[in-house]
């Protein structure tokens, strides 16, 4: 299995998956040249993706899901209220396909399941994705943890986890009052601490990677991410800090 974290933060996310020789995108929320510029930016040759699933419809996350499912000619999946929420944005598809939290849909060698997370959005779903050897789990947009994100994220191998921002850094600075309290809110971002909070009731021995999504250009730095998240997990996890304006390199799950 192979991770590409090809944009994450406040201006445009997404992922992609590829596990012998299938391929499926989570979120697009770059433009589709940039989207397919990136992905051999990340080391992805040869690429036929095969669906592309949304967390939820907030432009940051869906911006370029219509061309690229064009494009591709692949669905798009989400849970009927992101669906319904984006459609107009969208355009036309090739294919919907209604994927609520809770249910799971298999692609040759792995299963994508959908777990429902707390955000100011019409149903928002993170993902789990497994395979024989390894687990993925993928929440980037979520403004608490509850036990339903804790039992979707144990027993993962390796996690995409929002550190959206310091929480310092958050108030004393320059968003206006209602920015800050809508982050700050059980709808909104997860902040460094309770990230690391929901990292350590999650971490087990066998965790191999962890990927620190959505940061704040404004009100965080990888530094303060990184610091909390080593507090809480082992030397043997290998952390990686999404960027938005560069992807990392494909990592090996």
């Amino acid at each position: 299995m192979r991770l590409g974290v090809l944009a994450s933060g406040s201006r445009g996310n997404a992922f992609v998956i590829e596990h012998e020789d299938c391929m499926v995108f989570f979120d697009a929320g770059l433009s589709g040249r940039k989207h397919t510029q990136r992905l051999h930016e990340a080391g992805f040759g040869d690429f036929f993706p095969e669906a592309l699933f949304l967390s939820h419809e907030h432009s940051d996350h869906i911006k370029g899901a219509g061309v690229l499912a064009r494009k591709w000619n692949i669905p798009v999946y989400g849970s009927d209220g992101t669906l319904s929420a984006s459609r107009r944005k969208l355009g036309k598809l090739p294919g919907i396909e209604i994927l609520e939290n809770g249910t799971s849909v298999d692609f040759h060698s792995f299963t994508v399941s959908a777990f429902s997370v707390a955000h100011d959005a019409a149903d928002p779903s993170g993902y789990v994705i497994e395979w024989d050897s390894g687990k993925l789990g993928i929440a980037t947009d979520l403004g608490k943890s509850s036990p339903l994100v804790e039992a979707n994220l144990k027993g993962c191998s390796a996690v995409v986890l929002e550190f959206n921002h310091d929480e310092e850094m958050l108030w004393n600075g320059s968003y206006p009052w209602h920015l800050k309290q809508r982050i700050a809110s059980t709808t909104g971002h997860l902040s460094n601490t309770m990230a690391s909070a929901l990292l350590g009731a999650v971490y087990h021995g066998d965790m191999k990677v962890c990927v620190l999504a959505h940061l704040s250009q404004e009100n965080n730095i990888p530094r303060l991410a990184e610091n909390a998240s080593r507090e809480v997990i082992g030397g043997t996890v290998r952390i990686h800090t999404g960027m938005q304006d560069i992807p990392l390199p494909a990592l090996d799950l």
